[in-house]
């Protein structure tokens, strides 16, 4: 019978369950079993229930280790042993840099370099995943499978799981319908669903573009804070408006707003990185110091959302490089890069600066 879930209902399950403060069950295939908690929203109940089971990690991304000096001896991540008298606001303390340059000496931290990470590495995975800090609680346990299925957790298999968190989930169009706009009442609306529970993403098409061209085409990122609330932090609003507007001038055009909010890490952890900034780092330094890499997203979904349409050449606005060259190695040519250059102010002159200097950003 097909009524259980799959591979991939059961990782949707699990993001769910770490965003609850949840445990999940994660094993591999030698046997080895372990239990994981976002540190974001674990209870104490529930660390003092994780330490009667054993000695537990916070495991973090190589990035967080490196603001905290914690020797990442896995390389991309370290594994941060719980001392016996912590508490959860010691475990929060490691996550959540909101509190770094009031209290910089968290240690010392002892890091375990013994042993095998990956279902450490899966447990950071399906919490960036989730959009939550990218830190996990993790002690290890005999026989996951028995243990989540006498408590009633959800029990993931790293062998099955691993290529599904590698790659992008599959898009399928849901629905598609007119939409009269303020730049053209010639507009249309496509709704795009991944396979994996996660967010909906969209393509706005204006006119009625030939396919056998190239079209006029934005990636745009969603940005609650600029396209909604008109911040003057980011140029993300002017992008999204001077866009739209130059395809309702030239008649057609596509834009494809995906919904990977500050840069592919959600919008509770772009505010956190807005705090972070607040006290003199900048964006980039603000996502490493949170555990993420400089850009958590995942560009592929735009060339794949334009094939569906049945596009494959495009005239890119946009002033990111990576934007072309991720296009052009996903099968969809660049005939012309049309810069977008809009926005500027005095609230983000260092933040475009920033764009500029680490991000190869042609502005």
């Amino acid at each position: 019978m097909s009524l259980a879930p799959d591979i991939t209902e059961l990782l949707a399950r699990a993001r769910a369950d770490l965003r609850m403060g949840v445990p999940v069950a994660l094993t591999d295939d030698s046997g080895y079993s372990v239990l994981a908690v976002s540190a974001e929203t674990l209870s104490p109940q529930r660390l003092a229930d994780l330490k009667a089971l054993g000695t537990p990690v916070v495991a973090i991304t190589g990035r967080r280790a490196e603001t905290l000096k914690a020797r990442a001896y896995d390389g991309d991540l370290a594994r941060v042993v719980v001392p016996a008298d912590a508490d959860i606001t010691w475990v929060q303390a490691v996550a959540d840099p909101s509190d770094d340059l009031n209290a910089p000496m968290k240690g010392p931290l002892m890091t375990e370099r013994q042993g095998n990470a990956n279902l450490h590495r899966i447990a950071i995975a399906l919490a960036k995943s989730a959009r939550i800090l990218p830190v996990a609680v993790v002690v290890s346990i005999e026989d996951g499978r028995s243990f989540a299925a006498t408590h009633g957790l959800t029990c993931i298999d790293h062998t099955r799981a691993a290529p599904h968190l590698a790659d992008r989930s599959a898009l399928h169009e849901v629905v598609a319908a007119r939409l009269p706009m303020e730049v053209s009442e010639a507009g249309r609306l496509h709704v795009f669903r991944p396979e994996d529970g996660g967010e909906e993403h969209y393509a706005v098409e204006i006119g009625r573009p030939d396919r056998d061209k190239p079209v006029l085409a934005r990636l745009h990122s969603a940005c609650f804070t600029g396209d909604l609330m008109g911040s003057l932090k980011c140029d993300c609003g002017q992008q999204l408006r001077g866009a739209l507007a130059q395809m309702g001038s030239e008649g057609a055009g596509v834009l494809l707003y995906l919904n990977q909010e500050g840069r592919g890490i959600g919008l509770a952890n772009k505010m956190r990185a807005y705090f972070l900034q607040d006290q003199g780092f900048d964006t980039v330094e603000a996502n490493h110091r949170l555990g993420f890499e400089d850009d958590e997203r995942d560009l592929r979904l735009g060339s794949d959302i334009l094939k569906s349409l049945g596009f494959n050449s495009v005239r890119l606005l946009t002033n990111n490089p990576a934007k072309i060259a991720m296009m052009e190695r996903t099968g969809i040519a660049v005939t012309e890069r049309v810069p977008l250059k809009v926005g500027e102010t005095a609230h983000n002159r260092g933040y475009l600066a920033t764009k500029a200097a680490k991000s190869g950003h042609l502005l």
